[in-house]
């Protein structure tokens, strides 16, 4: 069934026509009565009023509306002129063809004479509209614009190909449909009336998509599907399966009877939905809207006899062009595999942008951009900077014992550093000694150790298209909070937040992370602009360089010597943290350093310090060999 014409309708036509109270026949009670009638579906009350055969006017004003599928129609009136015995009404038509189409609006004229003393439309099809002729009627003509890709930085597909199965009808070769609709609504779930309205008013010729199925569910529905007399299935090949990194692209559906209520608007059969990461940010752009075009067809022929409008759709579909670097995520991908649950996340060092996010048994999305997590000493390079900064040195020898206690606050030290290794700072960094570590809060006020985080970006406002975590840093009230804070205890980050400290200190500005390059904003419809990434910071050159030879100490003498790759030097730090999420105590592994212009964090679940940084390791020889 037609979807109903809505009940509230102000009819333009109403009062000025009925008001007209005239004691000698005139047209405007019959223009007001056959208009009235056919706007709100009193085909019987319109065929009246005019000279034809009332059942074939009732049946022509009905067949309008179901073949242009009109949510309502909509009249008001433009002029009456009258000559003797003949007048001619000048009105406006208004057509809602719902799916968020405009308005589709055209002027025609109502032809009226006198018939026996009583004023009656003069019929014929051009009443509907001035270009309808005997033998013809409306059909609706839709094209689903093809779903754009999302590509990698250098342009290709970041998608694979996937079979989809679309289940659809031929009208003219449809004997029941709706007992076709009914059937398939018992099968999908989709909307009775919505089917049997797309097919009502589809060009008869033309196949028409009602339901789309992937293959897993094609394969559950087959048999049930192929007992539906007359419905096709059409097999077609989209570029919708996911290649990595999986999280961050995100899977493509088909429209399911709660998505088709959830998006609204334009979305049919044979559209697709993204159901998560880039693909359902960018949902908009890259499915723009269904083209829409009103043709009237000769029944006889089938053959197009004019096209009376056109709607092209949003014109805003455009593919979305990421930084992922294949080569680099292929790597990642390769690194973290076969070991326990991991995340690899690098970025570009000298431009925040993101090249890889390699995962195993872990979301890339949810945890290498979203994570959040204690960093243990893998924090300490903030801290590191501020202290480099207020004067510290280096080579100042501060004992690494087993336990320390500072400020109130306990800390352990699991392992202790090679035996003979001089007890200086450069070394606790390099080993993560958490006890000679947290010691230095007593040389680090409180707004030094802030300052520094916010330099790295720490808790700082990001603009990416998928929910991120920059990280926070409790206040440092105390001796004990400080301490905390440089062990990584009470800090929160995510691997990219990390990542991002590394290439800060390689290329000596901290840059604000970048994922897709074009377009700039998932939402560019929306009326409020969208906020300004925040700006790179550099960091102080005297500062860098000291930083950058105790990153480096961490590879050549400290836990993260397995991350040594050929090539340029690797620099970096490992450390280890357990803690209590949820009531559960959880061990993390962590590695954050670079090699070139390439900076990673690892962060693996589980215990010993050297897990990640071997990760990193593979990471590095595998990328460079891709290069």
């Amino acid at each position: 069934m037609r979807r109903a014409l809505s009940a509230a309708l102000s009819l333009a036509v109403a009062v000025p026509l009925l008001s007209a109270c005239l004691s000698e026949p005139s047209p405007h009670e019959a223009v007001s009565q056959f208009l009235v009638g056919w706007q709100t579906g009193d085909y019987d009350s319109a065929a009246e009023r005019t000279d034809g055969d009332p059942k074939v006017v009732k049946r022509a004003l009905e067949d309008a509306g179901l073949q242009l599928d009109a949510v309502s129609l909509r009249f008001s009136l433009k002029g009456l002129r009258t000559k003797g015995e003949n007048a001619d009404a000048r009105f406006q038509v208004q057509v809602d063809l719902g799916d968020n189409n405009p308005l589709w609006q055209y002027d025609n004229d109502l032809p009226l004479h006198v018939v026996d003393g009583v004023w009656k439309v003069r019929w014929s099809p051009s009443v509907i509209h001035p270009q309808l002729r005997e033998g013809q009627r409306f059909a609706v003509e839709v094209s689903s614009m093809g779903r754009q890709p999302i590509e990698d930085r250098n342009g290709d597909a970041l998608q694979k190909e996937a079979t989809l199965y679309v289940a659809g009808v031929y009208p003219a070769r449809v004997k029941d449909p709706v007992g076709v609709c009914e059937r398939l609504y018992q099968v999908t779930g989709f909307a009775q009336d919505r089917l049997l309205s797309r097919i009502r008013s589809a060009p008869p010729q033309d196949f028409v998509p009602l339901v789309t199925f992937g293959g897993t569910k094609y394969a559950q529905l087959r048999d049930r599907l192929d007992e539906i007399p007359d419905l096709k299935i059409d097999k077609k090949s989209q570029p919708v399966a996911p290649d990595q990194p999986v999280d961050i692209i995100g899977k493509v559906g088909t429209i399911t009877p709660e998505t088709e209520q959830q998006l609204g608007g334009p979305q049919r059969a044979g559209d697709s939905v993204g159901q998560g990461g880039l693909q359902k940010a960018y949902q908009d752009q890259l499915t723009g809207s269904t083209g829409t075009k009103v043709i009237t067809y000769d029944l006889k022929t089938s053959e197009q006899v004019a096209e009376l409008a056109q709607w092209p759709g949003r014109s805003n579909t455009t593919s979305v062009k990421t930084t992922i670097d294949r080569g680099v995520q292929r790597s990642a991908d390769l690194a973290v595999s076969g070991t326990a649950p991991a995340t690899l996340v690098a970025v570009k060092a000298s431009t925040g942008e993101i090249l890889a996010v390699g995962s195993h048994e872990m979301n890339q999305a949810h945890d290498g951009l979203n994570g959040r997590f204690p960093p243990g000493t893998a924090f300490s390079v903030v801290a590191a900077e501020g202290l480099l900064a207020g004067g510290v040195d280096p080579k100042q020898k501060v004992p690494c014992p087993v336990g320390r206690t500072v400020g109130g606050a306990r800390f352990e030290q699991v392992a202790v550093g090679p035996v003979g290794t001089p007890p200086t700072i450069a070394s606790d960094f390099a080993n993560g000694c958490v006890t000679a570590l947290a010691s230095l809060a007593r040389r680090l006020d409180a707004s030094t150790l802030t300052e520094a985080a916010s330099r790295f970006g720490i808790g700082g406002g990001w603009t990416l298209p998928l929910r991120s975590f920059s990280g926070t840093v409790p206040a440092a009230t105390s001796d004990a909070a400080k301490a905390k804070i440089i062990a990584g205890q009470s800090v929160r980050v995510s691997p990219l937040a990390m990542a991002l400290v590394a290439g800060a200190v390689a290329s000596g500005t901290w840059r604000p992370p970048t994922l897709v390059t074009s377009p700039g904003s998932p939402d560019l419809s929306s009326d409020v602009p969208p906020a300004a990434p925040p700006r790179p910071v550099p960091l102080d050159p005297q500062t860098l360089t000291k930083l950058r030879a105790l990153m480096r100490s961490g590879v050549t003498s400290g836990t993260a010597a397995v991350a040594a790759a050929p090539g340029e030097k690797v620099h970096g730090i490992s450390a280890a943290i357990t803690y209590t999420d949820k009531k559960r105590a959880r061990s993390l592994s962590w590695f954050v350093g670079w090699q070139g212009d390439i900076a990673v964090a690892v962060l693996s679940e589980t215990t010993g310090v050297t897990a990640s940084a071997q990760i990193a390791g593979q990471f590095f020889r595998s990328a460079r060999t891709a290069a």
